[in-house]
């Protein structure tokens, strides 16, 4: 009988010390990581590649525009845009344009793992070159039309600034994203312009009305934010210049009107929270053609910008060579 006791213990003693071993051996179970919640930040990284679309073409209502709305929370932004174009003469009717701008978006994001929330205030910087060829065909004495091809590249670089905290917790691909991950993009797509320009000594009156298509794709980026945005906007805009009775640099002091309104079309529209942008800009400019310098005037120029849930201003200073 004890030799069968024995044998009965034996078996049960080795399937115990055989389970502790295991859950010893075993891993500790890992927290479960931090994810985004709330959102989706690929769609919010691919909102910000339509956001490179408000700057690929150049565009008086959004040369300097700058938003946030403290009250409601909403992100912060800021652009600036530096760029411009011109015919190389009338005998070669070349048109060539060239474009650099900033963009910084401040959203921010809230970060869970189940038990606890974090906010995770962000920058998204994106700094984008654009240019575009085209050729001028009169129609008539004034007015011209002017096809342009068009080209763009953009990176956007994204900054969390959390602080240590980021290292020292498990997080998803989302947040390894949002902390230093980029985005890059290039552009192709086309203008098309209607020009008219009326220039005589007593008064100056140019008016051009656009409409602008640009397909923009993601490259070489993170494979969270991966996408692709349309540019559309239809604008016109419009200058009247005029001599005010004085004069410097031994020529007349002009007197500056202008009118710009875009209305931003498919993935633009609403974007930022308005459809279209109206800019309304009076200033003066003095004419240096008579000295031997490459710049022949020099305009500034005071704008009031408004759209629908937007206001603002802005100064502007041009040189045209």
């Amino acid at each position: 009988m004890p030799a069968q006791h024995r044998h009965a213990v034996w078996p049960l003693s080795v399937a115990f010390l055989s389970v502790t071993a295991l859950l010893l051996s075993a891993p500790a179970m890992a927290d479960p990581p931090f994810r985004v919640i709330g959102t989706d930040v690929k769609r919010n990284a691919n909102g910000v590649v339509a956001l490179i679309g408000y700057s690929v073409v150049p565009d008086v209502t959004t040369s300097s525009l700058a938003i946030n709305n403290g009250s409601t929370g909403n992100p912060g932004l800021a652009s600036t845009q530096l760029g411009g174009g011109a015919t190389i003469s009338d005998s070669v009717p070349l048109y060539l344009e060239g474009l650099a701008a900033y963009t910084r978006y401040d959203p921010t994001f809230v970060a869970s793992d189940g038990a606890e929330d974090r906010f995770l205030p962000l920058r998204w910087n994106t700094v984008n070159v654009s240019g575009g060829i085209g050729w001028d065909f009169p129609i008539s004495q004034y007015i011209k039309i002017r096809p342009i091809f068009n080209i763009a590249l953009g990176k956007v670089v994204s900054d969390l600034y959390a602080g240590q905290w980021i290292v020292n917790h498990r997080t998803d691909r989302d947040i390894q994203f949002l902390d230093g991950g980029t985005l890059n993009a290039y552009g192709l797509g086309g203008s098309l312009m209607m020009v008219y320009e009326d220039f005589k000594p007593e008064r100056e009156q140019e008016v051009e009305v656009r409409y602008s298509n640009i397909v923009l794709e993601s490259f070489d980026s993170d494979t969270a934010v991966q996408g692709r945005a349309v540019a559309q906007s239809l604008g016109v805009w419009a200058r009247y210049r005029a001599p005010t009775g004085f004069t410097a640099l031994d020529r007349p002091i002009r007197y500056v009107l202008e009118f710009a309104h875009t209305e931003y079309l498919g993935q633009l529209r609403g974007a930022l929270g308005f459809d279209y942008l109206t800019s309304l800009g009076a200033g003066f400019e003095l004419d240096s053609s008579k000295y031997d310098i490459i710049v022949t005037r020099t305009r500034l120029v005071a704008r009031y910008v408004f759209g629908n849930n937007v206001s603002g201003v802005s100064v502007g200073l041009a040189v045209s060579f």
